[in-house]
């Protein structure tokens, strides 16, 4: 079994991939491979609605692909997202647009949303990465509350406690879940 993540941050290292590091550790405590995969250096460009997946390939050339070959391949999948003006990142925002027309690839999956917020617009992040899950067809996993910490500068979220706790619990979750689904 594999987990894999991807975070949508711009920024390498910050508090977006520490949060999301600490779920995957819970994952692997159980037994299960993880992957994080930054979208930081990589171009995501956004769907053009031209159609052209559902007859095959997407013709836009980017890093999209090797991304969605890896989630599709997953058993598990974690999308995590700093707020960005009250919403999921413009990378992030890509990535998930591209699954349109492609139908439903990541049905059954267990999967679930981590966002970092500064202050405030973490439930309309949470919300729009929660859709996507539930437009995939995929069994989210719940915790102990919403799978979302709060920070600003870099290594600033590791200072919320409950927020930690959430994420940690979050991760025992999906891979109690994956576990189970697979007995």
């Amino acid at each position: 079994m594999k987990v894999v993540a991807v975070v949508g941050s711009p920024r390498v290292g910050g508090n977006t991939e520490t949060l999301t590091r600490i779920a995957l550790e819970e994952v692997e405590k159980a037994g299960i491979k993880t992957e994080l995969i930054s979208l930081a250096n990589k171009k995501i460009l956004p769907c053009n609605a031209c159609g052209a997946c559902q007859k095959g390939k997407c013709p836009i050339e980017d890093d999209f692909e090797s991304v969605y070959k890896k989630m599709v391949k997953a058993d598990g999948v974690i999308l995590a997202s700093p707020v960005y003006f009250g919403a999921a990142t413009p990378q992030m925002a890509s990535l998930i647009s591209r699954f349109y027309g492609r139908g439903k690839p990541l049905k059954d999956k267990v999967g679930g949303p981590i966002v970092v917020a500064r202050r405030a617009g973490h439930n309309f992040t949470l919300a729009q990465l929660l859709f996507f899950f539930m437009i995939e067809d995929m069994i989210v996993p719940g915790s102990t509350y919403w799978n979302v910490a709060f920070g600003r500068g870099k290594g600033e979220v590791v200072n919320d406690e409950e927020g930690v706790r959430t994420v940690r619990y979050f991760g025992q979750k999906l891979a109690w879940l994956l576990k189970k689904i697979s007995e």
